[in-house]
């Protein structure tokens, strides 16, 4: 008989510890949630604010890693930037205020590529994640962006030229009830964008607190990287 998915649900997945070394020497802690099945596509997810509690296991992060290897075949690639911790550990070095941070996300994506033998890459962040990604995951290898709660707070207008310049996708997702950027605001910030799609998601928060807020936001993630998996289940 089908269950509810929960927010404590953890669905079949082959689960595994990494470690991923930065350019300038640090180890970083990790895990990887890959499907049973034939893996469709990879996502990086670059996590929130570490200084206010961000880290890899943040909610929609590791209720993604939980469910979407099984229910839509992609496989979830999950970090510590440095001096973060979680329930895995520690990553060596001190937080950079989002500059030391490039040597991260470059080391991460060289990872994904070298290690894991990603094939299709898409780097999603979540508001502090979303400045690395614009600033830092500029390999030619990543397919598009995906932006949860942009809040714009280190990520230059130089950043937003370059992939307007560069063309690939990009997808945010601006919640009405933002702390940081609410829609109208979101609009007139990523004007010089042509081809962002901004997706305003109403009686949303910044933290995507509920799991409603969880559902949209995963399938949206869904939407972009295998559509052919939607509508996601809510029961299994």
């Amino acid at each position: 008989m089908p269950e509810l998915i929960r927010p404590s649900t953890i669905l079949p997945a082959i689960r595994k510890a990494i470690t991923i070394r930065t350019a300038d020497g640090l180890n970083l802690i990790g895990e990887v949630a890959s499907p049973l099945g034939p893996r469709i596509a990879s996502i990086l997810c670059l996590h929130p604010l570490p200084t206010h509690g961000g880290m890899m296991d943040s909610h929609v992060y590791k209720k993604a890693a939980n469910r979407l290897p099984e229910l839509s075949g992609i496989e979830i690639i999950r970090f510590n930037t440095r001096g973060t911790s979680s329930e895995a550990g520690t990553s060596e070095g001190s937080f950079g205020n989002g500059d030391d941070e490039k040597y991260d996300v470059e080391a991460a994506i060289n990872y994904c590529f070298d290690q894991l033998n990603v094939e299709k890459l898409y780097v999603m962040g979540w508001s502090f994640g979303t400045d690395l990604a614009l600033k830092f995951a500029r390999d030619p290898r990543v397919i598009s962006l995906i932006l949860l709660s942009p809040p714009l707070r280190t990520s230059k207008p130089s950043d937003l030229d370059f992939w307007a310049a560069d063309g690939r996708k990009i997808t945010a997702l601006i919640p009405e009830h933002d702390d940081y950027l609410k829609p109208d605001a979101a609009k007139v910030a990523f004007a010089g964008v042509p081809q962002i799609d901004l997706i305003n998601v109403d009686e949303a928060k910044h933290l995507w607190v509920g799991e409603p807020a969880v559902y949209r936001v995963l399938s949206e993630v869904v939407k972009v990287v295998a559509p052919n998996k939607l509508p996601l289940p809510t029961e299994y």
